[in-house]
């Protein structure tokens, strides 16, 4: 985990999700996952969307030609923990669908203007995975 993910993980635990900088006022939770290679527990702060009683988040890597680890990761052992406020909800992790993806992501660019760009970075490699997050029981 990186200095800045840590110091993110730790501002939001103690202001109830709420963080400042990069993340002020937006919509972000806590992403806990475990490696697909290494089985080594991990936890990734990102944005995200609801969707369909849901969470949809998405795997940009600020606009990468490749896809975040915590993708590979999530896809590989998609039963998981989000932290989102206060709360810790179990969820399972699937790609969205095509039609599921571009409701979403249109969404998405509306409340996030850089992932238009990501988008555009990323056009000529891959297509932004979206992840939906459906809580379970």
């Amino acid at each position: 985990m990186t200095d800045r993910n840590t110091a993110v993980i730790e501002e939001f635990r103690s202001n109830a999700g709420r963080v400042g900088g990069f993340f002020e006022g937006r919509s972000l939770l806590l992403l806990h996952h475990v490696g697909a290679r290494t089985g080594a527990e991990r936890i990734s702060p990102l944005l995200y969307e609801r969707f369909d009683g849901g969470y949809a988040i998405f795997a940009s890597k600020g606009g990468a030609p490749a896809h975040p680890h915590w993708y590979h990761n999530i896809v590989a052992n998609p039963d998981t923990t989000i932290e989102v406020g206060e709360q810790t909800i179990t969820v399972r992790a699937r790609v969205a669908t095509q039609v599921e993806r571009r409701s979403v992501w249109e969404q998405a660019k509306r409340n996030f203007e850089p992932f238009a760009d990501y988008e555009e970075k990323t056009k000529a490699h891959r297509t932004i995975p979206v992840i939906l997050l459906e809580p379970r029981g």
